[in-house]
């Protein structure tokens, strides 16, 4: 795959960890003259910091940053977003669209699987995690409908396996590769490629969370011992990994593809 194009690029959670790294290095691939950059996160401060490094490395890329609630996000904001983005732009002039799903948090790892059941905590949760996601890709597949488009899901090993403390971040992964390979199955992948990327464990704030809140001590052992040790994986080591993914192709739409493959 030939990253360096005009492209529209717009990453979700990437005030921080590894959205924050994901949009570095591809603005770092792409076209620097004719992309735009779209980042989203709750940070403004934080956002406003990435586009910063950025454009210290590529001055010519267009960059904008939205600060977003996902727990009360919609579709007409992404449309905004996407619609004040390409204000006096053809969409028809990219030569690709990519969105990375990014933004997610873990759950209450406290919490034992029989206990989780408060409605209202649990739509909170899925509108975050899952409904926000499916929403913003909706209206990138309108707006983008003539483009080739890579579409990014980023998954987890906890996607496929069920893992103690972790009843929130299971499911809600589970559900959300689940929609990205019905939507590889639906759409051409000659137009519209999609992957479901697993980083692996990561020195981020959420293994840490884990470390300290869950309810299971062994798992909360092993990521201590993992950190520790210095075994765990950086963001910027993932996200190499993953661009020589892309560029590889050895995939097919809609594969999870894990670090460790």
């Amino acid at each position: 795959m030939d990253l360096n194009q005009s492209t529209y690029l717009l990453v979700t959670g990437a005030s921080r960890g590894i959205g924050q790294e994901m949009a570095h290095q591809l603005a770092g691939q792409v076209k620097e003259a004719g992309s735009v950059l779209v980042l989203l996160g709750r940070s403004e401060p934080q956002l406003e910091q990435t586009k910063a490094v950025i454009l210290a490395d590529r001055p010519k890329l267009t960059v904008h940053t939205y600060s977003l609630e996902l727990a009360t996000s919609k579709s007409e904001d992404f449309a905004r977003i996407l619609d004040e983005t390409l204000s006096g732009i053809d969409s028809n002039e990219f030569e690709r669209a990519i969105v990375v799903h990014n933004a997610g948090t873990l759950g209450d790892t406290s919490k034992h699987a029989h206990e989780l059941g408060d409605i209202e905590i649990l739509e909170q949760y899925y509108h975050v995690n899952l409904f926000s996601a499916l929403a913003l890709n909706r209206e990138f597949m309108r707006v983008f409908a003539n483009q080739r488009k890579l579409v990014v899901n980023l998954s987890t090993l906890a996607a496929l396996e069920p893992f103690s403390s972790m009843a929130y971040y299971c499911t809600v992964k589970a559900a959300r590769e689940m929609y990205f390979r019905v939507l590889a199955l639906e759409e051409s992948s000659e137009k519209t490629l999609v992957i479901n990327y697993a980083p692996g464990v990561i020195d981020t704030q959420m293994t840490l969370q884990v470390q300290s809140e869950s309810h299971d001590p062994a798992l909360a052992a092993a990521f201590r011992e993992q950190r520790e040790s210095k075994s765990m994986l950086t963001p910027q080591q993932t996200v190499l990994k993953f661009i020589q993914v892309l560029q590889a192709q050895k995939f097919n739409s809609g594969d999870h593809v894990d670090y460790r493959d």
